[in-house]
């Protein structure tokens, strides 16, 4: 064990160390951090507008009209999220290098990439390429947009105002040529698109790139894959978590939006990955590892006054999914009795959930953005799209966790308890 231990470590740990510390991947997690308030209040309106049984209540006309009524809440957030996030990821980008952040997030560059023409009127952008189907060229654009203007701000391409004008003035005109280029490399890749079959760049990154790997995303081995790598790293003491996150979001998101677009329309939901998948029945049961069903263990099996102390201290925190008591008091990190049930419970319980979701047994999520310390119950209630079934998935989920933890949680205590003895 001691050896597999340390062939993980050095394999895994400097890896993990230039992931955590890379600037775009980052400022990608940061760029959806900015987003998600206004994620979370679009999905807050898809669950009011769709509370079950309303339509039987107020009648076919009525709750139309009052779905109706609420549905700007959610266009004007979720529809067009991918705008936000570029926006972050931007900004967060440039604030990494010191610069001008509010320049950086040049969301023009990504609009003059795009279409700009719907069902023959022209001057029109459709909504779903700046959602869930623009998101990938929106972190590319993001990335170069904010890149190019650091690289013209840098060569002094400025214009220099005299003392005396006002900040603000002074500010607009230094990055009126920084982003004046910046816009014209972007524009001139938009000519040469025009050229192509593709017409667009959207359109082919859409077809060539973010299809693809949408659907490699959705896959339940990749979700295994990084759900396993999470666990690994937080193993090691690195936030697996932000690791993994950075590079799967972008795909989690997507495939989400796609089922929130067919929940609002009634249609059969697409995928059963999602980043609510994720979010809600695998962190949001107490946090990474779902260690809400450790904390239950303690207090059925605990003997040990170290594990009673933990259950006490970390029980009100991991009801709302925050978990560091655990992962830190333990201990989990570093801990050989640990991991094999902290490698093994989420992988099984992210294929129990796949199946039955995949078969119907409980409903795909929705695609509402659920808040990650929603307690266990409502958060699955919610994210099904207001099912019970959801719920009840998270309550097996948990029971599943706690039966795998059992034997080795119970080898942790019994020794915390010998030695606790043993010091009397």
């Amino acid at each position: 064990m001691n050896k597999f231990m340390e062939f993980l470590e050095n394999m895994l740990l400097p890896i993990a160390d230039k992931l955590n510390n890379n600037r775009y991947l980052t400022a990608l997690r940061d760029g959806f951090m900015v987003a998600l308030p206004l994620i979370i209040f679009g999905s807050i309106f898809v669950v009011i507008a769709n509370f079950p049984f309303l339509d039987k209540l107020l009648g076919e006309d009525a709750y139309t009209a009052y779905q109706n009524a609420l549905g700007p809440a959610s266009a004007a957030t979720l529809s067009i999220m991918g705008l936000f996030v570029i926006v972050g990821i931007g900004y967060k980008l440039t604030q990494s290098y010191g610069g001008e952040a509010i320049y950086g997030g040049v969301v023009a560059a990504f609009l003059i990439l795009n279409p700009q023409e719907l069902d023959g009127v022209t001057g029109v952008i459709p909504t779903a390429i700046l959602g869930a189907q623009g998101m990938f060229l929106g972190i590319f654009t993001a990335f170069i947009a904010a890149e190019l203007y650091r690289y013209f701000v840098n060569k002094n391409w400025t214009i220099k105002m005299p003392p005396g004008v006002p900040e603000a003035v002074s500010r607009s005109f230094s990055a009126l040529i920084p982003i004046t280029l910046t816009l014209s490399v972007f524009l001139v890749i938009r000519i040469l698109f025009s050229f192509t079959p593709f017409d667009t760049v959207q359109n082919f990154i859409y077809t060539i790139i973010q299809e693809p790997l949408t659907a490699l995303g959705s896959s339940l081995p990749a979700t295994i894959l990084a759900v396993l790598l999470c666990q690994i790293f937080w193993f090691f003491g690195l936030h697996g978590q932000i690791i993994i996150n950075s590079v799967f979001d972008p795909i989690w998101y997507t495939l989400n939006d796609e089922n929130l677009k067919a929940f609002q329309a009634g249609t059969e939901l697409p995928n059963v990955i999602t980043k609510q998948f994720i979010d809600t029945f695998l962190v949001g049961m107490g946090g990474t590892g779902m260690t809400l069903a450790v904390i239950l263990l303690i207090f059925l099996i605990g003997k040990s006054r170290q594990v009673k102390e933990l259950g006490k201290l970390g029980g009100p925190a991991g009801i709302f999914n925050v978990n560091e008591p655990i992962i830190f008091g333990l201990p989990i990190i570093m801990n050989p009795l640990a991991i094999f049930p902290w490698l093994l419970a989420p992988v099984v319980v992210t294929a129990v959930t796949y199946f039955a979701m995949a078969t119907g047994i409980v409903p795909k999520p929705a695609g509402i953005i659920v808040p990650w310390t929603t307690p266990i119950g409502i958060s699955g209630f919610l994210a099904t799209g207001n099912s019970w079934r959801g719920a009840v998935l998270q309550i097996v989920n948990l029971l599943i966790v706690m039966a795998i933890w059992w034997p080795f949680l119970k080898i942790m205590d019994k020794n915390y308890y010998e030695n606790e003895k043993a010091k009397k």
